[in-house]
């Protein structure tokens, strides 16, 4: 069993200076309520009251201690849409009010060649937005909590107009899928790609994809998924990785593959759906996407109207909300409101 959570936080604009932070931590028996202290804010920081929180599978990996580098308590969560609070006295690029977003990565060197060319996130130093430690040697704790005290460089500005629950997911999900269509140059419309799995990242492959012009096919373990990927997503063709007549008939085709199933799979059996020269992106072995790709992508999903396709929960869901997500019992995203939850009461 689960435990059910009521947890509390502590946000006002006018903040006592050891500020103490309501969140939500994983235990063996789920999530239940911790209170932490959030630093103050410095001079390049931004204090941001959180509105809501999207749920990505890799917390799961971290919950559950599956890359065995996990410390408890943790508090996850880092696809984060909030409202700015309070701005460091150098803070340049946010102001009270602004609605903003924080993804995975909150620190990194700043003078290593990655840092340099606007790849912070290959950098040997940089600094995880939860289950990690800060350079004032606290863990760093993520967004299913009340608040977040971030470096201005590792927050991005929503933009005008998108809804901040479609927001969230953009963070991770949608810069994963975005990242490589233009690390690799595959922009360009034409291009035939395979999206090698259909949950909250593969789901919005196939829609970026697909306003870039690209022809795209939905490669699946099952045929659960054939109507949705087909008729609402509007992929363009779907194949059973199983079936050995299709997958020979959509050999050397393929300009790209993004695999995006969450757990270790052997890639083997795709290579061979890819032309001369494709490319194959792996996003379980590849590192998260830099702050310049996060903030094209929102600014590619404003232009083309793109939205997630989420199902909203309150915090006292959240457990149910894990073990949903487990069984591949979401279409295709959870969002927190966090806000909404009413932690302050």
């Amino acid at each position: 069993m689960f435990t059910s959570l009521t947890v509390r936080e502590a946000v006002e604009k006018n903040r006592t200076k050891e500020q103490q932070q309501g969140g939500l931590q994983q235990t063996l028996l789920g999530y239940s309520p911790y209170t932490y202290t959030l630093r103050n804010t410095g001079p390049e920081d931004v204090f941001i009251k959180v509105i809501c929180c999207g749920i990505c599978h890799s917390d799961i990996h971290q919950i559950k201690n599956d890359l065995g580098m996990s410390n408890y308590p943790m508090v996850p969560g880092h696809e984060v849409v909030g409202e700015v609070i309070e701005v460091g006295s150098n803070v340049s690029k946010f102001k009270i009010g602004d609605t903003v977003g924080v993804g995975c990565i909150v620190g990194c060197c700043r003078n290593c060649r990655p840092c340099k060319s606007d790849k912070e996130q290959y950098c040997n130093k940089k600094i995880w937005s939860y289950n990690d430690i800060y350079t004032d040697g606290k863990p760093t704790q993520g967004g299913f909590a009340g608040s977040m005290v971030t470096d201005q460089k590792f927050v991005v500005h929503i933009p005008e107009g998108m809804a901040v629950e479609q927001a969230a997911p953009l963070l991770c999900a949608g810069v994963t899928v975005y990242s490589p269509l233009t690390h690799f140059g595959l922009k360009e419309s034409g291009l035939r790609g395979g999206i090698l799995g259909l949950g909250g990242v593969g789901h919005m492959g196939v829609k970026i994809a697909k306003a870039m012009g690209h022809h795209v096919t939905v490669i699946s373990s099952s045929d659960k998924k054939r109507e949705e990927a087909l008729e609402d997503l509007r992929a363009d063709d779907y194949v059973i990785s199983s079936d050995a007549t299709r997958m020979q008939e959509i050999a050397d085709s393929l300009d790209y593959i993004i695999d995006t199933v969450p757990v270790f799979h052997p890639l083997e059996p795709y290579l061979s759906l890819l032309k001369l020269d494709g490319k194959e992106e792996d996003n379980n072995r590849k590192l998260h996407r830099s702050m310049k790709e996060t903030e094209e992508v929102l600014e590619f999903c404003r232009e083309k109207g793109l939205t997630s396709q989420i199902e909203v929960v309150k915090m006292d869901y959240i457990n149910t909300a894990f073990e949903r997500l487990e069984k591949n019992d979401v279409r295709y995203r959870f969002v927190v409101d966090v806000v909404g939850s009413k932690l302050d009461q």
